[in-house]
């Protein structure tokens, strides 16, 4: 579950999905700063860190014309080869070792999917790693205890110890990260659709994990879906409402083939839309802050054409609205209002990321206040961080200005910003101080703080915006998937490929 926005009567408000409750001790930052504390020298399976080898061997000024081929196929060996192949978990980042992230499991099943197409590994390969991930998960115990189990109810905690498979620490069970995980299944349930006994047997398998979550349950206001649960408080105190990241739960919680929400759950996630509509850097648009909100459910879903009665009523579709979410942050950055460095039109992209710490320091003749992981968006905890995977991820709907990005940002940074597994997670050219304890990453002469982590969440959508760019690999499955298509004609959304 990422830091995220919503909207009540046209007030914007900060959500913290993992300290909402006043009895929960852990947020994500904390989390991510307890991983940051072990031991950087080894990374998963025991394998040792190589970013600093890897800063000395990577060259500069790769061609234009072959960075989106380079980069798909870094980004697909992330998940590839940081996934436990023995049970498919997928870590939270690389290479600061990490607890599971359930919504980075999402992201590798679809992730294996574009592989295949690519041919960077073999079907039977990919079907394999599907099979085992989508095993360890209907293996898990459930139940409403605190420990000892992975989930309660089909739902799955947001994050998972990578060794037992557990609930890690006091996270919460997530109804947002439980769902781009079973995104992700069922993105493998529509691709592996031969009539051999093990791809017979992988669907059944997503259809089995799909079908045992009780969304009604997590319904405690309802028809809106809440946030989450915890054993220890109970049900945190937030529901999902437009706009953000959150249409696609509200979609599969509509699909669903044997606990559905009543249709009326769309009509209530979507009244917050009419207070999210306005005009910024000259777009009209369902605005929300970080652009990741207006990536994530693009990621499965093909909105190319089809209307709910919000679009229709508008003459235009959620991926134009996604279109002009770009286009209003490239301008933004052009515009630079609280004049951080190195902004501009082809450094941009301001998304829920890591930052370089949660410190004061003057800049630009104030002082200015830095963080380290957050919900970052356009005029909100904007400190100077930038994020290539938010520009990365909006490749579909602005191709020209997306490529022009990606290879200035490749061709100033080089390998401080650039590895084995493609772009680091974030850079912010305004942070120089070498007398702050860094949350995440380094400072470098000439260049500022830059991070040294890979995230599966910003990875991920980066690698299935790719694959829908450049030939449609994950929308054509999930155009085929009749639990989709159920959730979206419940919805009402009507035309494009639905008809």
């Amino acid at each position: 579950m990422r830091v995220s926005l919503g909207h009540d009567g046209g007030v914007m408000r900060m959500n913290f999905p993992l300290v909402r409750d006043p009895g929960v001790s852990l947020s994500r930052r904390r989390l991510l700063a307890g991983a940051g504390a072990l031991s950087l020298g080894v990374g998963l399976g025991g394998c040792q860190s190589t970013a600093g080898t890897e800063l000395q061997a990577l060259t500069t000024g790769t061609p234009n014309v072959g960075l989106l081929d380079d980069l798909e196929r870094r980004t697909f060996d992330f998940f590839w080869e940081t996934t436990d192949a023995a049970t498919g978990l997928a870590p939270d980042r690389w290479p600061t070792p990490s607890f599971c992230s359930v919504a980075a499991v999402g992201f590798a099943l679809t992730a294996y999917c574009v592989g295949v197409a690519r041919g960077y590994v073999t079907r039977a390969q990919a079907r394999g790693r599907v099979l085992t991930t989508l095993r360890t998960f209907r293996d898990a115990p459930q139940g409403p205890q605190a420990t000892g189990v992975a989930g309660y109810k089909g739902f799955f905690y947001h994050f998972l110890d990578m060794k037992t498979g557990l609930r890690f620490d006091r996270c919460e069970l997530s109804t947002i990260d439980t769902t781009l995980f079973l995104a992700g299944a069922l993105c493998c349930q529509s691709f592996f659709d031969s009539s051999d006994a093990p791809e017979t047997t992988l669907r059944s398998l997503v259809d089995e994990l799909y079908g045992r979550v009780d969304w009604r349950w997590a319904q405690v206001r309802s028809p809106l879906i809440g946030h989450g649960w915890h054993p220890e408080t109970g049900f945190i105190a937030s529901d999902w409402k437009a706009y953000d990241e959150s249409m696609i739960l509200c979609l599969l919680a509509l699909g669903s083939p044997t606990q559905p929400v009543d249709a009326s759950a769309w009509g209530a996630w979507a009244s917050g839309l009419p207070a999210a509509w306005g005009q910024e850097y000259g777009q009209t648009f369902v605005r929300f802050a970080p652009l990741f909100g207006h990536q994530f459910t693009h990621c499965w879903v093909d909105l190319r054409g089809v209307q709910d009665d919000f679009m229709r009523a508008r003459g235009m579709d959620y991926f134009e609205n996604s279109r002009r979410a770009t286009l209003a942050q490239r301008a933004y950055a052009i515009a630079n209002p609280q004049g951080w460095a190195g902004y501009g039109p082809d450094f941009w992209g301001i998304s829920a990321c890591d930052g370089p710490a949660d410190v004061e320091r003057e800049f630009g003749g104030r002082l200015r206040r830095f963080i380290s992981y957050a919900g970052r968006g356009m005029g909100l905890y904007d400190d100077g961080t930038l994020t290539p995977y938010a520009a990365g991820s909006s490749i579909a709907f602005t191709p020209e200005i997306v490529l022009t990005a990606l290879q200035a940002m490749k061709d100033r940074y080089g390998a401080a910003l650039y590895g084995r597994y493609g772009f680091f997670d974030a850079f912010n050219p305004s942070f120089t101080f070498t007398d702050v304890k860094l949350t995440h990453g380094r400072v470098l002469p000439d260049l500022g703080w830059v991070d040294t982590d890979h995230l599966g969440i910003d990875q991920g959508p980066m690698l299935a915006m790719l694959g829908n760019h450049r030939g449609e690999v994950v929308w054509s499955a999930m155009r085929r998937n009749a639990h989709l298509r159920r959730g979206m004609e419940r919805a009402g959304f009507r035309g494009g490929w639905l008809g």
